[in-house]
């Protein structure tokens, strides 16, 4: 990373940033060098850290004016997201630009009458030769955001009570990694082993009970510095949680002391509610997640991102380690911290488990390969995508709870161990999978190369089933549902649309493909008209064999359909298959305690 240094408000580089049109949602932004080069070249990134997609930024700037006084300077395109301007080096070089912003995500950028935000990469142009000056940005008050409040996670330097006014960051990485909540937003504050942390919250229905969100996400955040420093100092001096709570929408991306999220305003813990609803859960593990990457990824981190280049793809083969291995701890955490009980716990992984189960992909592409094919697959996905690949984040968190389950079972170390010798043997930077294995090794006394070539580089199953029972866990089969069955993914809206038919299924075999319309099924010279998956079971009755009439292409199909006997129960949720296909009936489990001594010296 870039030495840092201490930033002051005259920066080389500098940057006003304006909510200018709220209605048309535009961002004005005003960027001076200080100092410009004679062929000085600049550049928006195409992706953002985190979300591994090339999304090409540049396509929302518009108006891009360079001057040096009252001197029009000329500027050359270069290609979709580079330009350079001839000037001279002896006067600053003012560039002034519009970015409309409307995608609502948490990757780019927002502005209308309620609310603003943006990512720097989708905002600060980059200039080239001078990424490790400090930099400076002044987020500026209009008439129409003077009732507005500002929060981010740069160094304030020059701001008025509500956050407006000038920041500085030591250099362009940690610009860019600073995102930014404007608003009316709700705002509150907390202290995790003695470091300030700020919550800020828009979006949220009067309901909204904030004093248990605070306090809820104090505990996590005390139960991760504990994880990663015991009693030890952690590398943030302060944090920001900012969250949007929307109708429907979920996720979040990871910054260096902050992380921007996003939700159901229905998922938010409700004033005189005590019990925690799915939705809070789910809610309270995103927090989780994003706030231990916070070690994971941001600093401890592939050695491929030592520097990020943000004109292309960066590729590894790690994320199922930064990925994967934060998923299987955010959940857990959850559990130490006590915001969740064992069932519960094992209810999310027997959830995790499921998924993995039920993905075909899982046979065709290791978590090492989808991990490289991110880019193009994951952040791409499409009707094959199941059949094609397998999530890093689930499987790359099944390899995690494999490691850790086998790892205890030997006596000699945990997962958790192995996390804080890594972060101490990489000084909490760059690491590559051998040092994984090389820590591994150290720690438990033999080499686990073995597991990490099965798990990791090939598509043999992951032995869950057997890791569980000798921790104390019961697996027991479930009889998997209709669409399992018969191996579809659809969506329902008065209409059964066929999103994805599973490699090897039933609906495979028929003939099914994606985008068809399913209409009904004629059972023994009878037709029946379906608007669910449900009116199958109900029309066809104890029939095992009828008729499944599709719209394709506008054309009529019937297509001869054999519906599956549901498979005899098993104690395992998945044999030793290897390379070959996978079953037309993927295996469903749950999970339950049967030793609750054993399973508390795993989960406490």
């Amino acid at each position: 990373m870039p030495t840092t240094r201490t930033p002051t408000t005259q920066a080389p580089v500098q940057y006003r940033v304006e909510a200018a049109d709220l209605h048309a949602r535009l961002f004005t932004v005003t960027l001076t060098v200080a100092h410009p080069q004679a062929q000085q070249e600049l550049s928006l990134p195409v992706w953002i850290p985190g979300s591994y997609l090339v999304r090409e930024f540049s396509k929302n700037l518009q108006r891009l004016d360079a001057r040096q006084g009252q001197r029009p300077i000329p500027l050359t395109q270069l290609d979709k997201h580079r330009w350079q301007a001839t000037c001279r080096t002896d006067r600053p070089l003012v560039l002034t630009y519009e970015v409309c912003a409307y995608d609502t995500s948490v990757r780019t950028a927002w502005l209308d009458a309620s609310r603003g935000f943006f990512n720097g990469t989708s905002l600060c142009l980059r200039v080239h030769g001078q990424e490790d000056a400090i930099h400076a940005l002044d987020i500026a008050s209009t008439a129409a955001t003077a009732h507005w409040s500002v929060a981010t996670g740069l160094t304030p330097k020059s701001i008025d009570k509500k956050g407006f006014g000038v920041y500085a960051a030591s250099h362009y990485d940690e610009l860019v990694d600073c995102p930014v909540e404007m608003g009316t937003f709700w705002s509150g504050q907390f202290t995790a082993c003695g470091v300030p942390h700020r919550f800020v919250v828009a979006g949220a229905a009067p309901s909204f009970d904030g004093k248990r969100l605070l306090a809820d996400t104090q505990k996590i955040c005390e139960t991760a510095i504990r994880f990663w420093h015991g009693k030890g100092k952690p590398p943030i001096k302060n944090y920001l949680f900012m969250l949007n709570a929307v109708q429907d929408g979920y996720g979040g991306l990871e910054h260096r002391n902050s992380t921007a999220l996003i939700c159901g305003r229905r998922d938010l813990p409700r004033t005189g509610e005590a019990g925690a609803s799915d939705g809070y859960t789910t809610l309270l593990g995103l927090i989780s997640h994003e706030y231990f990457h916070t070690w994971n990824v941001k600093r401890l981190r592939p050695a491929e991102f030592s520097r990020y280049d943000y004109s292309q793809e960066n590729y590894t083969q790690l994320l199922w380690f930064f990925e994967g291995f934060t998923s299987y701890y955010d959940d857990l955490l959850l559990r130490r911290a006590g915001l969740i009980d064992d069932a519960t716990y094992l209810k999310l992984l027997a959830k995790a488990t499921n998924q993995v189960l039920q993905t075909p992909g899982r046979h065709v592409q290791t978590v090492a390969q989808a991990s490289f094919d991110a880019w193009v697959k994951y952040y791409r996905q499409d009707e094959n995508t199941p059949n094609a690949t397998v999530s890093y984040y689930t499987k790359g968190s099944l390899v995690a709870l494999c490691l850790d389950l086998t790892l205890r079972r030997e006596g000699k170390t945990t997962l958790d161990d192995v996390m804080r010798a890594l972060w101490k043997r990489c000084a909490g930077g760059p690491m590559s999978e051998a040092d994984l294995r090389a820590e591994l090794a150290t720690l438990a006394g033999r080499s686990f190369d073995k597991e990490l070539d099965q798990w990791v580089h090939s598509t043999a199953e992951l032995p869950v089933a057997e890791l569980l029972t000798a921790h104390g866990v019961a697996l027991k089969p479930e009889q998997p549902q209709l669409a399992q069955r018969l191996g579809l993914r659809v969506t329902e809206n008065h209409s059964v649309q066929i999103k994805t038919v599973l490699r090897g299924g039933a609906a495979d075999k028929a003939g099914m493909a994606a985008g068809d319309e399913w209409l009904g099924l004629d059972v023994k010279g009878q037709g029946w008209r379906i608007a669910r998956l449900e009116d199958v079971a109900f029309y066809a009755g104890p029939a095992t064999q009828f008729t499944a009439v599709v719209a394709r292409d506008g054309r009529l199909l019937q297509l001869p359909l054999a519906l599956p006997a549901i498979a005899p129960a098993t104690s395992k949720p998945a044999g030793q298959r290897g390379r070959k296909a996978p079953a037309a009936t993927p295996d469903t489990i749950s999970l339950t305690a049967a030793d609750s001594a054993a399973i508390g010296r795993w989960l406490s």
